[in-house]
């Protein structure tokens, strides 16, 4: 049995992942593109820039992204660098 074989034989004995789990994975790389937009409007924008130093939350649901604890600590490590 090759390495890989055996990678897909281990890959098919894992349970099925909830269906949230799989949504999420499906909506994460549109979600990295945003954010990543996000943060070059945020450095090229001084206005922009302001908001997010005044109220990082505000601003994010302005842009109609949910200000979850990860998303603002990573926003303000990136704003930060």
């Amino acid at each position: 049995m090759t390495p890989e074989e055996r990678i897909a034989e281990l890959l098919r004995a894992l349970p099925t992942p909830p269906k949230g789990w799989v949504e999420a994975a499906k909506e994460l790389p549109a979600a990295r593109r945003g954010l990543a937009t996000l943060v070059e409007r945020i450095e090229h924008d001084e206005r922009l820039r302001a908001r997010a130093v005044a109220d990082l939350e505000a601003l994010l649901q302005a842009e109609g992204v949910e200000p979850t604890s990860a998303v603002v600590a990573h926003l303000r490590r990136r704003l930060a660098g």
